[in-house]
Parts: structure tokens; C-alpha cells; sequence
């Protein structure tokens, strides 16, 4: 979950098709330049698209067990260290922010910027926006960090059977905490005047009878000493971190499990590389077709690859609609009908609280130190964390609460034939039950009656945490292999049931993709792989 600030965001460049149109001189020399992009055919053992939490896996399980990967990104390499300055400012929005094609109407504001291949792509539907990432690591460069295992009963509940929760504990779960490095903020960091804001909400969250603890974080908290002692201009302690870490110190997807799968010397990873379809060829393999691009989304190759195993961990928004496109076109027939369907929210809701009696200070050190797990009622499990919003130069009062739960609401994915794309519908009612009844009631008795609380997903319906699509049970089996499709897999956020069980997506799908490559290895390897 990331704080970009709702006054601020973003905008796309303007499309240019319509020159084609109206100007035939102008639009037979754009045609001319792209008949001389280059075609490069080429043929691999196994493609992965998408390097986040499950492209990240899947690569480096797959590599250790000998197999040569190369992992698709569409994004860039986002490298940090300190006193680095690659990732923007939300207090100043600039074209990093943005993914090239993202809506010009990202948070209703449109803001023109140049094209960029950027960090974020808003993805609007029918009553939601979906907001996903670009860049290798994936989600993992723009979230805050939360890193939640659920509790078994509410697993139980809302995931399907035949997971084996002892093994997951056991496990999964560990293997994804040892290669993040989890850990929770130090109270020598906590107790500093930068983290007022963590512990206000701490005290507000007891005071009304509700449950606090620290949420792990894949963090090493001394990078955010090491600011508090001047060692490094200030990202984690002053809210600044909200789109990327400068300083580094995170434990992002592309510095554990890529930089681990790159470290065997079996896995290419191919950045500025965007997925535009895949097929099943008429010899069975599978067909990716690809542009390579520059960081202004240019086309300066077109690649034509072809495989016989393909891993799609583009996240839910993008593994979802490539596929649904690919089976409206007949490019893989007879995919299951469940696909598209069994679409999510997690029930995001991000909160402004305001209250005028506090002092949230004017730097508010991050990214997440404390959490309410309210977890008892499978139903109605739900999570409220307390969020650091970037500097601003006066006391505003003011700081951020996300919430996020089970819900029941499902959205779908349509093929349009008039765009040649796959759209979101989602009911404009979708997560009323959870938030109504949970998360609403839990961020109003934290807040207390002195304060306000402006629900930002009222004016602008939105998630950070799309999931579902080709969900486990219905499109796909509990490893990810895609139902009457061999050598097809899902491995990402679409493999989930809509939610992930009242926790922040990441960790979840993690151990989930570090269980089905277990499998994967063991059963389809030398098979299909």
C-alpha cells in the first residue's frame, strides 16, 4: 500500500493515433518508421511475465533447480543506495510516477507529464480504478512494506481447501520472511520524535479496545538510524518513502529473489520488455509477442518468442486481461469459463485523519510501524494500519489509516471489441458489507469523536491490491497451472481468491508461489518445464 497523496497525481501523454487520420503524409511517415523496427524471433525454455512477488519466485526456484528462466519486465531497474535519488518525490509529482499509458484521470486530477515508463499504471473500470506496478520487483517497489501471514481460520475461510496450513506455517511462510528479512521497527526508532504519528495511533487504537502490535516490514530499520544520526538525507523518517525508498535498505522483489535468480547465471532478465499477447501456436507451444521499448514507451523492437512452458505473474490487472483478450480472440481456446470472474479489492479503503488536538509532527518517520489485526470473525476480518504521509511544511493535523478486509464482492473482466482490450466491471457496492460493518466502525473508533476522517476511495473508488481473475478452484489449480492448459501458469495476484485473508497481498502470494514451485519442480519439471 502506498500514501501518494490523493491532491496530487497523474497523468498519461495524449494518444497520437487520431494523426493518422487527418494528416496521411504525416501518417504514412509514422508508418514507414515502424515498418523499419526490427523483428528478432527467438525461442526459450521458460518465460516468466512479471517480476514480482511470483515472477520473482518462480525464477529463482526454477533456476536452482537447474532451469534456464528469462523473466519479462515491462518496467525499468529502480536502483537505490544511499543518498540516491530514483524514485520521486509525492509531494512533487514528476514522470517517474507514472506508467506511460496509465489514465490521464488517475485520482480525478489530471496532470500532464512527459512519457515515461514510470511506477504506476492506473487501470480504470466500470465503478474502480485498479492501480498496478511497473518496474522490476513489481508491486514490491511502491508498497509500504505490511507483511501479514493470516490467521488459519480466516484462511480456512475464504481460501480454498487442500493448501495444507501446517505447511504454509511451517514452511512457506518462514522461507518468505527469511528471504525479505522481516522485521519490526526497532522501539529505539519508535520512541524518536519523527515517529509521533505511530505511536498517536497506537494509543488511539487502544484506548478504544482494539487490538495494536508491530507489523514486520522487510526492512533493515538501521538505514532509518542511520538518518535520525544525519548519515543520509531522510526517506524512511520523514514519510518520503511512499513511492520507493531512496536509501535503500528495503527488501524489494528485484534485490532478494531476482538479484538471487540472476546470481545462478540461469536466468535473463529483460527489462523495458512489455507483453502485448500471447497465443498457443498450432505446434502447441506458446507464442509471446513483445515490444522492447525505451523509457519513453517507444517501440524499437518487436520479438515474436516462443516456449514451452509460460509463467504469467504480470499481476492480477495484466495476467488477468492478457489472458481473457487472448481467449475472446481465439488465440487460446477453450480456457476456463471462470476466467476474468472472481475479480477483488481486498477491500482497500485509505483514510486522511485529522485531528486538531494531536501532534502528528511535520515528518512522520515510515513506512508502517503499528497495525489493528482484527482477525477474530473470519466474516468480517479486517485490518487497520496507521500510514506516515510525506513532509509537508506545516502540522496538518493530519496523518493516514489504510484498512483492508475479506469481502465477498467480485468484479469481472469483459473483452471489448471496439478497444481490443479486456475491461473491469465492478458493482459500485462491492465492499459496502466489510466496509460498513468493520473497517468503517474500526478507523471512526481509533480516530475518536474530536477528530475527522475523509474516506478518500469515497470520491475516488481505487485499489492498490487488485487480485483474482484466474483465481485457484476455478481457472486454475492450487499450483498454478491453468485448467486444461498444459505448460500455462499463473503465479501472481490473479491466482487469488478476490482476497488474501484480511492481510496486505505480498506475503501471501509468495508463500503460495514458493509452494507450487515446490510442486512445480518436483512434478513438471523435464514434463512441461
Amino acid at each position: 500500500m502506498s500514501n501518494i497523496s490523493r491532491r496530487s497525481l497523474l497523468s498519461g501523454a495524449a494518444a497520437t493515433a487520431a494523426l493518422l487520420a487527418t494528416a496521411p503524409r504525416a501518417g504514412a511517415g509514422i508508418a514507414a518508421r515502424v515498418n523499419r523496427v526490427q523483428l528478432t524471433r527467438e525461442d526459450h525454455r521458460v518465460i516468466v511475465i512479471g517480476s514480482g512477488f511470483g515472477g520473482g519466485v518462480t525464477a529463482l526456484r526454477l533456476a536452482e533447480a537447474g532451469v534456464p528462466v528469462t523473466l519479462l519486465e515491462r518496467g525499468m531497474r529502480w536502483p537505490t543506495g544511499p543518498n540516491a535519488q530514483t524514485f520521486p518525490n509525492a509531494t512533487a509529482p514528476d514522470k517517474r510516477m507514472l506508467w506511460h499509458r496509465s489514465s490521464p484521470e488517475l485520482f480525478g486530477r489530471p496532470v500532464a507529464f512527459d512519457k515515461y515508463t514510470g511506477l504506476v499504471e492506473a487501470v480504470p473500470g466500470e465503478n474502480m480504478t485498479a492501480l498496478c506496478a511497473a518496474g522490476l520487483g513489481g508491486g514490491s517497489l511502491v508498497y509500504q512494506g505490511m507483511s501479514l501471514q493470516p490467521s488459519e481460520a480466516v484462511f480456512a475461510t475464504h481460501f480454498p481447501g487442500g493448501l495444507d496450513w501446517a505447511a504454509l506455517d511451517s514452511v512457506y511462510y518462514p522461507r518468505v520472511a527469511r528471504m525479505l528479512g522481516l522485521a519490526v521497527a526497532p522501539d529505539e526508532l519508535v520512541e524518536t520524535p519523527n515517529y509521533r504519528a505511530a505511536r498517536v495511533f497506537a494509543e488511539h487504537a487502544r484506548n478504544a479496545g482494539l487490538p495494536v502490535s508491530k507489523i514486520p516490514m522487510p526492512i533493515d530499520w538501521n538505514y532509518a538510524l542511520a538518518e535520525l544520526r544525519g548519515e543520509m538525507a531522510a526517506s524512511y523518517t520523514n514519510g518520503a518513502g511512499s513511492l520507493g525508498v531512496n536509501n535503500g535498505g528495503k527488501h524489494t522483489v528485484d534485490v532478494t529473489y531476482v538479484a538471487a535468480a540472476e546470481a545462478t547465471g540461469r536466468v535473463t532478465v529483460e527489462t523495458l520488455h512489455e507483453v502485448t499477447e500471447i497465443e498457443r501456436g498450432r505446434d502447441g507451444r506458446w507464442v509471446v509477442h513483445v515490444n522492447r521499448t525505451d523509457t519513453a514507451g517507444t517501440v524499437l523492437e518487436n520479438k515474436i518468442l516462443t516456449t514451452n512452458a509460460l509463467v504469467l505473474a504480470a499481476g492480477s490487472l495484466n495476467t488477468t486481461r492478457l489472458l481473457v483478450r487472448a481467449a475472446a480472440k481465439g488465440q487460446i481456446p477453450d480456457l476456463p469459463d471462470e476466467l476474468g470472474r472472481g475479480w477483488g479489492t481486498n477491500a482497500d479503503r485509505i483514510y486522511v485523519w485529522t485531528a486538531p488536538t494531536e501532534e502528528f509532527g511535520l515528518a512522520q518517520g515510515g513506512p508502517v510501524v503499528y497495525g489493528s489485526l482484527n482477525w477474530d470473525d473470519p466474516d468480517g476480518a479486517h485490518t487497520v494500519i496507521q500510514a506516515s504521509i510525506p513532509p509537508l511544511s506545516v502540522d496538518a493535523h493530519s496523518t493516514m489509516m489504510v484498512g483492508y478486509g475479506v469481502s465477498t464482492g467480485r468484479g469481472e473482466f469483459r473483452y471489448d471489441p471496439a478497444t481490443d482490450a479486456a475491461t473491469l466491471h465492478w458493482p459500485a457496492n462491492g465492499d459496502s458489507a466489510i466496509q460498513d460493518n468493520h473497517i468503517g466502525p474500526a478507523v471512526h473508533r481509533i480516530a475518536g469523536p474530536s477528530s475527522t476522517l475523509l474516506d478518500t476511495n469515497l470520491a475516488f473508488p481505487s485499489t492498490w491490491h487488485p487480485l483474482g481473475g484466474a483465481s485457484m478452484g476455478t481457472v486454475c489449480d492450487l499450483d498454478g497451472r491453468v485448467l486444461g492448459h498444459p505448460g500455462l501458469y499463473v503465479l501472481d495476484g490473479a491466482l487469488m481468491p478476490g482476497n488474501t485473508a484480511a492481510c496486505n497481498p505480498s506475503m501471501t502470494i509468495a508463500a503460495l508461489a514458493e509452494r507450487a514451485l515446490d510442486r512445480l519442480v518436483a512434478k513438471d519439471v523435464g514434463q512441461l518445464i
